[in-house]
């Protein structure tokens, strides 16, 4: 069985070892990162697997942990396009998707393609912008398309949305609406560093260390085909079950007003799948459901009052679900 190929192109491999060669290529994207991301590897195979499921990540985190240079170092490890927008509350939604401009010496209305068009689009600050300019990104987010004056306008692909918010209760930010927060397919935290990765910081920016200065580990292409390499991981019946046990259940406890939706089932399976081949499986475990469930689900639930205000969290509701719902036995895996 071959890779499918991607664009006409023939990939010069086998799915004997594409799973190999994608944990390879996983792994050497996450050093590269990590040369000046210091100390947070487990943040950066997060937003790895976010873009091996071709999902959106965001990344929300107080001013200046790194939230904007994570997403650059990405952006420089792979040869591919990419835009940055700074979300302004003054920011309009066609200086994002873009707008149709009428050319007088034709006659002709053109479409002039916004920083959307891009294979990772870099949002930073997201929340500075009204909802009505966040609102520009739901329908490219989902279908990967933008829709302008009755006119479909396909992005290019692989297709991601790297957007970095401050937390909401700080000044001057509108927090993301339950619908947009849906179409990120994880939310992480990239919190403070520890002591010595502080001073490897403080090092690297002594030494000049950038993203612009990162070596380019893949092309999009690249990127496209190993994206299908993850999609044929396989899963047994068993895990299906357990997975949609796990979202199920968010759905039924009296903290949770509204749990997470089929979009979160269907996006925790795309994650494990790519979980599982970043480490050299072509099948996926009960620890990768595990693992990945938090940083998929949490950000989709809303708790009621009161669980808010004893201070009860999304992550705490997800972890009382994976505490509660029983574990296939291991004899399910094929």
């Amino acid at each position: 069985m071959t890779v499918p190929p991607q664009h006409g192109h023939q990939p010069g491999y086998q799915a004997g070892d594409a799973v190999a060669l994608f944990a390879q290529c996983f792994h050497a994207l996450g050093d590269n990162i990590e040369r000046v991301v210091k100390g947070k590897r487990g943040v950066v195979e997060l937003a790895l697997v976010c873009l091996f499921s071709e999902g959106h990540l965001l990344i929300e985190d107080v001013p200046g942990t790194g939230k904007t240079t994570l997403a650059r170092c990405m952006a420089s490890s792979i040869e591919a396009t990419w835009h940055r927008v700074q979300f302004t509350p003054d920011l309009l939604p066609s200086d994002i998707t873009g707008v149709t401009i009428y050319r007088q010496n034709t006659g002709t209305f053109d479409f002039m393609p916004g920083p959307v068009f891009a294979n990772i689009v870099l949002g930073d600050e997201i929340n500075r912008a009204s909802p009505k300019t966040q609102s520009a990104l739901l329908e490219v987010m989902e279908e990967r398309r933008v829709t302008a004056d009755g006119r479909t306008h396909p992005v290019p692909r692989p297709f991601m949305v790297i957007a970095t918010q401050n937390s909401v209760d700080m000044g001057g930010t509108y927090p993301l609406p339950e619908a947009q927060l849906d179409r990120f397919l994880m939310r992480v935290t990239v919190g403070y560093p520890d002591h010595a990765s502080e001073v490897a910081v403080l090092t690297g920016a002594a030494a000049n260390a950038s993203p612009e200065g990162l070596s380019t580990i893949a092309t999009a292409h690249h990127i496209a085909e190993f994206v299908q390499v993850a999609a044929q991981v396989q899963v047994a019946e068993p895990l299906y079950d357990y997975l949609v046990r796990v979202v199920a259940a968010t759905r039924t406890l009296p903290d949770v007003r509204l749990g997470a939706s089929p979009r979160g089932s269907v996006a925790l399976l795309r994650a494990v799948r790519v979980r599982a081949a970043s480490q050299g499986r072509a099948y996926v475990l009960p620890e990768d459901v595990k693992a990945l469930a938090q940083p998929v689900l949490a950000h989709r639930l809303i708790l009621t009052p009161e669980a808010e205000l004893s201070g009860r969290t999304g992550a705490d509701v997800v972890a009382e679900v994976l505490a509660t719902v029983p574990v296939p036995q291991a004899g399910a895996r094929i």
